[in-house]
């Protein structure tokens, strides 16, 4: 008995001095407020496009694009130089269900053959606050152009030296939102039962600064 409870206490002992010895510093995480006035590269492996939709008038659904490109250029300062240039391949979208996702590339949804890409061009950025602001552009998603509002939030940015290239560098971050109806882009199959014609779009963008 007393071996076992003196084995017990060496491995809590043990457990207690590893957890100390490893222990991260005592901080809290913080988004960097390094200035993110430049232009960026956008890092696919750190950006996000989610779609919610509402399903069958039971619930919401959200699904993803996987693929993602473009640049963008911030200048607080001088908004009217702001740039944003995004593609995003429409065949790469993901639901996690395979049978779906090639529901949603064929003729009745993407129709991905006739329509591969999904664009955004900005026309203008328009501040609303002091980390945010109205991302104006043209949004051209099945073969259809159509003008789209971004609400945009800055999250950070600023030097980012020990993660390894591609990754590392100068870095900043935004969150962007906005809601389409895909009635407009001529994607109306199982409207208004079935699927319905809002679609809420967030884009979770990471950059790095060339």
């Amino acid at each position: 008995m007393f071996t076992k409870r003196f084995t017990t206490a060496l491995v809590a002992a043990a457990v207690l001095m590893a957890g100390t010895a490893f222990a991260s510093p005592a901080k809290h995480y913080a988004f960097l407020d390094g200035n993110p006035d430049g232009s960026y590269r956008i890092d696919p492996q750190h950006t996000n496009v989610f779609f919610t939709i509402g399903h069958v008038g039971i619930t919401e659904f959200t699904g993803r694009f996987d693929q993602i490109s473009g640049t963008y250029t911030f200048n607080a300062q001088d908004p009217a130089k702001d740039r944003v240039n995004i593609t995003i391949p429409a065949a790469s979208i993901n639901t996690d269900l395979a049978l779906r996702d090639q529901h949603l590339r064929s003729k009745e949804f993407f129709d991905v053959k006739k329509y591969p890409d999904i664009t955004f061009v900005s026309s203008k950025y328009v501040p609303t606050g002091k980390k945010s602001g109205d991302l104006y552009g043209n949004l051209t998603l099945h073969g259809v152009t159509k003008p789209v509002v971004f609400q945009v939030r800055e999250l950070g940015a600023g030097n980012v030296p020990y993660l390894p290239k591609p990754w590392g560098g100068y870095l900043s971050g935004f969150v962007a939102t906005t809601t389409i109806h895909r009635s407009d882009f001529s994607m109306d199959a199982y409207l208004p039962e079935g699927l319905s014609n809002a679609i809420a779009i967030k884009v979770e963008v990471e950059g790095n600064k060339v």
